[in-house]
């Protein structure tokens, strides 16, 4: 009886967790209704832009194409013999698809040592400051959606050696995302006067 009702618990326990997951939002193709819809979410890009000076439809745009903006999303594991679960392909994680090295260099250099690659505002942070990085290190203008996501996808190291200079595929990607950028930005001119807090808010 006892272990049955521990049982019990746990499925309960379960239930709240999975229910707690925040899941994306239903319209990825409108920004205005992305931030209507998860609330947070526009101060917390809004913050992300006034740290780093990377725009929100850049941020936006790449954090689509990375996640979705699935806050637990991570690469589909490998299959030994075609039957055993093995190991994921990388340690990327999370809204922004981070990999474990590049978190941890992300908090030394905000100072953010308690993000979470599973929380939205940290992982819009992370893109602005790896943005902010690939601005500096690879003299990549702040509206240049294109080459930030080149460089987001290939690291500065790589973007600066041209390692995605024969990979066709990544570069329509990044003119999706460049495209996406510019679609979220027109949008955003349209609603973000109503997404902003009123004054009195801070009271």
């Amino acid at each position: 009886m006892r272990a049955r009702s521990t049982l019990l618990a746990l499925l309960v326990m379960l239930l709240f967790i999975s229910g707690c997951t925040t899941a994306p939002p239903k319209n990825l193709d409108n920004v205005c209704e992305i931030f209507r819809e998860k609330d947070d979410w526009y101060e917390d890009a809004a913050d992300a832009r006034d740290n780093w000076g990377s725009s929100i439809g850049t941020m936006m745009a790449m954090m689509h194409q990375e996640s979705r903006f699935r806050a637990k999303a991570q690469p589909p594991r490998e299959w030994l013999l075609g039957i055993i679960p093995w190991f994921r392909s990388s340690s990327a994680y999370g809204y922004s698809q981070a990999k474990d090295g590049t978190w941890e260099e992300y908090q030394r250099g905000s100072g953010n040592y308690g993000a979470d690659r599973d929380d939205f505002d940290d992982a819009i942070d992370f893109i602005g400051w790896y943005n902010s990085v690939s601005m500096q290190r690879c003299n990549i203008k702040r509206d240049d959606t294109y080459h930030l996501y080149l460089a987001y996808h290939e690291g500065q190291g790589g973007f600066n050696r041209r390692t995605f200079k024969n990979k066709g595929w990544l570069k329509v990607v990044a003119k999706k995302v460049s495209a996406r950028a510019s679609r979220y930005n027109s949008q955003l001119a349209s609603c973000e006067e109503s997404l902003k807090e009123p004054w009195w808010h801070i009271f």
